[in-house]
Formats: structure tokens, sequence, C-alpha cells
């Protein structure tokens, strides 16, 4: 191995603890609404629904994990796409997971004065108009405190994650003591009937639901300290904590609110869906907007116990639906950041305000859609949406990869999904091509059953796709068929600029800021040389240190000037071939190389200069200290035709 990618981007600090706990707290945090809305068109077959829809999750996150893993950089399936493909699918997959950003946004705030409905005093928050005030209540200062600058806290996520895992173990543990009756949840299946096929298979296309947050995986890959491994095994942890979770809630929930025919608590929005059947829950009815609460109202506690469970779970889904809501918009934020800075969204996404540094507008743009679904007050709708945007993310992802096995076979695969087949010369996983047949049969449900997906997926598909055509034409970015032979392009969007030693002044940042203009991006890479008589493993704590305080402080000035950046700090036993290497990764069309503070070795046109030249994976543009001008010309490299 040549070098190893070992920061890129963010500062990579996360650990598989982080991860975990980050994930959990996305993907977990949906169990406190897609319970009752799942329940409702399964009945009792929602504990079978949620470990089918289980399974597609586990093979998703396996399609997750191999392409984070290669690609640890914000974007997810559509990082995964640009990769695989080109920018326009690229866009179609960001576009496609920006609705389950926006969905997961408004999700999650809807339901936080659901939970809090249990306080006295609180109650009519769980019916409309007050929670859609309260929703929109959520979400207006979670966008005024992360305009001001709200992060994310991994040791709250952390803490909240395992408290909150914790409390779903325990409430499946007091279920299956006190209700648990395998009889019962046998004998209230009538399949066919109850549910209706119809409805068995529009539980199925909604119970994707309960996997929101994948996507935050792939997002805080660029934190890891080591995507390769800790990616991989957070994914692993994740799928067993929430497939464990979900089919024991859904079992205990179903003993104790078990399916009723012609009950109380039968719910006046399924009256159309089962007025022949005639047969519901509690969980899809009364409690359909808060079930963890219904769960904990069934089980036979009683008195100051029964008050004090329910008070609990009370503010603690309320505050784990608060963190998910607000990694909902650092998702979108991160998400909008990389489409603008890939040219697929107009820089405005990627505009900092001006005091605080931080997307604004992305922030109230997509806050302001997030309020208008609130204003929907229907949890259905929110729930089939979400159902079509992700997916058609993640079946987007499957053949990202897929294709990536084809197209590049050679590049290093930290992690590989397992069950491969030799298809003409590639090595395909049979993970990804299941997951991938089977999100996609799901989205084709998602649209043909749910009206919703129809008349606000597909217009939201198709007005981001033309406005970004046309946005792309109004920049004159669209790549045409037909060039001359002797077309030479001499407008650059995207320069790489490789930094060695002491360089905080970031001296070649300005130079290659002025090739690329406002619009560009730079890429500036620390290269750290490893000792042939070293491990690229090996220590050198020190030099790792102090190029990840050159990088942070290239980041400062390159934000303070409005340069567009993302860097990172490769370890390498050959800079010239490692540095072409991610030029070509990167998609770079110039390479500005400054030897000012270049080792002695390469103050001219040393080994790693003379590798650029020869390779010329792009333009390479050369300059050296004390250098006339015309001879700094005379360096540049025009790339092979």
């Amino acid at each position: 191995m040549m070098a190893r990618l070992t920061e890129h981007g963010l500062r990579r600090s996360v650990g598989v603890s982080g991860l975990f706990a980050t994930a959990y707290g996305n993907v977990g945090s949906s169990i406190y609404y897609a319970l009752g809305l799942v329940a409702a068109h399964a009945l009792g077959l929602t504990p079978l629904v949620f470990v089918f829809a289980g399974g597609l999750f586990a093979l998703t996150a396996k399609t997750y994990a191999e392409g984070a893993a290669m690609f640890p950089e914000a974007g997810g399936s559509s990082s995964f796409a640009r990769h695989a493909f080109n920018d326009v699918v690229s866009f179609f997959a960001g576009w496609a997971l920006s609705l389950d950003y926006i969905l997961t946004i408004a999700i999650s705030a809807f339901f936080v004065p659901h939970y809090l409905s249990a306080f006295p005093g609180l109650h009519a928050l769980n019916h409309n108009p007050d929670d859609i005030f309260g929703g929109l209540i959520v979400v207006v200062l979670l966008a005024a405190l992360n305009i001001r600058g709200l992060g994310e806290s991994a040791k709250l996520n952390f803490v909240l994650a395992i408290l909150d895992l914790s409390t779903q173990i325990l409430l499946v543990g007091i279920g299956c003591v006190l209700v648990l009756s395998p009889s019962l949840l046998i004998n209230q299946v009538h399949l066919g009937s109850v549910p209706s096929w119809r409805e068995l298979i529009f539980a199925l296309s909604l119970a994707m639901l309960a996997y929101t947050g994948i996507e935050t995986v792939a997002n805080m890959a660029e934190e890891s300290r080591d995507p390769g491994r800790e990616v991989p095994k957070a994914v692993n942890l994740v799928v067993l904590a929430v497939l464990g979770v979900y089919a024991g809630i859904s079992v205990v929930a179903l003993s104790a609110l078990p399916i009723v025919h012609h009950a109380a608590g039968y719910s006046p929005a399924l009256k159309e869906t089962f007025k022949h059947a005639g047969y519901a829950t509690g969980l899809g009815g009364f409690f359909q907007n808060d079930p963890v609460l219904g769960i904990i109202s069934r089980l036979g506690l009683h008195g100051t116990v029964l008050k004090l469970a329910t008070y609990y779970v009370g503010i603690l889904a309320a505050t784990i639906l608060f963190i998910a809501t607000n990694a909902g918009m650092i998702g979108i934020s991160r998400l909008s950041w990389s489409l603008a800075e890939h040219r697929q969204l107009p820089s405005l996404f990627s505009q900092l305000h001006s005091k605080f540094r931080t997307p604004w507008f992305t922030l109230v743009f997509f806050s302001c859609l997030a309020g208008t679904l609130i204003l929907y007050g229907n949890t259905e709708v929110l729930g089939n949406l979400y159902s079509f945007g992700a997916m058609l993310s993640f079946t987007t992802a499957h053949a990202a990869v897929i294709a990536l096995r084809k197209k590049d076979p050679d590049r290093e695969r930290p992690y590989r999904m397992p069950w491969n087949v030799r298809i003409r010369g590639a090595d395909i996983p049979m993970t990804a091509v299941i997951g991938g047949i089977g999100t996609g049969a799901a989205w084709v449900a998602v649209v043909v059953l749910h009206t919703e997906a129809r008349y606000v997926g597909i217009p939201w598909m198709i007005i981001g796709m033309g406005g970004y055509f046309y946005y792309r034409h109004r920049q004159g970015r669209i790549e045409r068929p037909e060039r001359p032979a002797d077309f030479e392009a001499l407008e650059y969007r995207t320069a790489l600029v490789p930094i060695f030693g002491d360089d905080v002044s970031a001296s070649a940042l300005s130079g290659a800021a002025k090739l690329i203009g406002a619009e560009g991006v730079v890429y500036a890479i620390f290269v750290l040389p490893v000792p042939s008589q070293l491990s690229l493993e090996a220590g050198l704590e020190e030099e790792e240190a102090q190029g990840r305080s050159v990088l942070e402080s290239a980041r400062i000035k390159a934000r303070r000037a409005g340069i567009k950046i993302h860097t990172g700090l490769i370890r390498t036993r050959n800079p010239g071939a490692s540095l072409v290497e991610e030029a070509e990764r990167v998609g770079s069309d110039v390479i500005y190389w400054s030897t000012i503070h270049a080792p002695a070795d390469e103050q001219r046109i040393g080994p790693t200069a003379a590798y650029l030249l020869s390779k010329r994976p792009c333009r390479v543009i050369i300059e050296t200290q004390n250098r006339p001008a015309r001879e700094r010309e005379r360096a540049q490299a025009p790339a092979p035709a």
C-alpha cells in the first residue's frame, strides 16, 4: 500500500461508540412514531413486518458501510453516485435524500409535543392544532440555535442513546413478564383479511420509516478516526440493536394493545381502510401519535409507579426526538454543503452567516419546508413521503456500490460486503443486489399505494431535476457530447493544493483560489512522507499533529477569504503517486504546487514535481521561490488530450 488517507474534511475524532450513539440516536428514535403508523395497517403482523423491513435495512446498512469506508465524506448515497456515475445521478440521489431530511425534521418535531402531553396541563398537545404549533416551535427554535452555532454533542448523544436503548430493553423485559401472550399474538392474525393483503403491502412499504437515520453513518464517516474499521463495526451494532428492539417492543405492544373488533380505540382515520373487516389496534388508533406511552398505560402498572413511568418515557422520548430533529438539520446542512461545493446547488446553499459562520440560508430554507409539512397535521402523510425519498436514495446507493465494483475493481475497500459472485470479471455483492431489488420494489409499492408519494414526492423530484438542469445550463457546466479536436478547457473549478511542513501561511491557497474563482473548490492535502523502514501505521504522532494544525489554519484562512475548502492528510511513501491518485479521486482540474515550504529536495523540480509532470492527471502548475513568472508559466503542463 502506497498511502493512507488519515484525515479528509472534518477533523477525525469520532470512534465506534460515537458513531453507534449518533446512528442509534437517529434510527432508534423512530420507534416513537413508526410503531403506531405501521401497526395501523399491519395489525397482528406488525412484528413480522418490522423484521422483514429490518432485513432490507441490514442489507442497506452493509452497502452504506462499504461506500462510507471507501468515501468518508458527507453526502451518503449522493456521494456514492457521484463516484460511480455522474453529477446528474448524484444530484438525483441527493435531492431524494434532502426530502428524507426534511421529513425527519418534520416528523420528529411533530411528535415532540405528543410525548410532552404526558405531563399534567399539557394534554392538549396530543391533538390538533396544539401539536402543530408545538412542532413548529421546535423547528423554529432549533433553526435559530443552529444558525447561532448549535452543534452535536458526542457525549450527550452517547448518554441519551444508551439511556434510550436501556429503557427500551427494560420495557421489553417488563412487558414479557406482565402482558406477553403468545397464543393471543397467533390468534389475532387472519392473513388475507386481518390484515388484508393490500394493507400488508402498504405496511411493508411504510415500515422503512422505522429505520430513518442510516445516512447518518455515511455523514459521520468523515469524522471517524478509522472509517474502514469503525464504520462497519458501528453499522453492525446499530443493526443488531435496532432489530432486537423493534421485534421485542412490537410483540409486547400487541400483547398490551391487542387487535379489537368494533371496539373503543378504533381510529376514525381507519374507518375507510378497515370498513369491511372492522378490526383495529389502539396502537394505530387512540395511541397512534404516542404508541410507547400507550404501551406503558396498558402494562398493568398503577398509581405512582404508572405516573413516574409515564413521565419518564414522555421526557425521554421528547428529548430523543428533539435531538433527532437537530440531527436532521445538521444532516441537511452537510448534504446541501456537499451538493453546493460540487456545483449541483447554487452557492447560496453553502453561504455562511457573516457573524456565526453557519449555513444560514440552508437552515432557513429547509426549515420552512419542514414547517409546511407539519401544517398537514397528519403523521401518515409524513410517513408515506419519507418512504418515497428513502427508497429512492437506498436503491441508488445499492446501484452505485455495485457499479463501482465493475468500474473501479482495484480501489482500496477497507470493508467489503459479503456474498460476492463473480460476474463478467467483477465481484458483485449479492447483499447489494438483493437490497436494491427490495428497496426498488418498496419504492414502486409506495408510489402505487400512497397518494402523497404521487402528488408530492414525484413533483418534488421533477422540480428538483428541472432546477438542476436549469442551474447547470445557466452556469455553462453541462457536458456537451461533441467538442472540437483541439478544444482546451481554460476554466478551473477544482484545485488540489499539496502542503508540506509548516505552511501555516497557506500561501498556495491564494494562488489556487485565483485560478478557480468564487465558485471553485480547493482540496488542500497535507503530505506526510513515511520512511521506507517504517510502517504506514507507525507513530509519527507529532508530525501528524503538526499536519492537522496546518490544515486547521488553512481551513480558517480559506473560510475567512470565502474559499470553499476540503482538507486531507495523507501518509505516503510516494508523494507524487499519492497526489495523482487523490487528484483523480476528487476530479481535480488543476494541481497547484508551491515548493516554498517543501523539503529541500523539492525546492525546484524535485522528484514529486517530476512525477506529477510525467503522469499529469490534470493540468499542473508549479510555483517555486524567487522564480520569474515566465519560468513558472513554462512549468505549466496541460493534461493529456
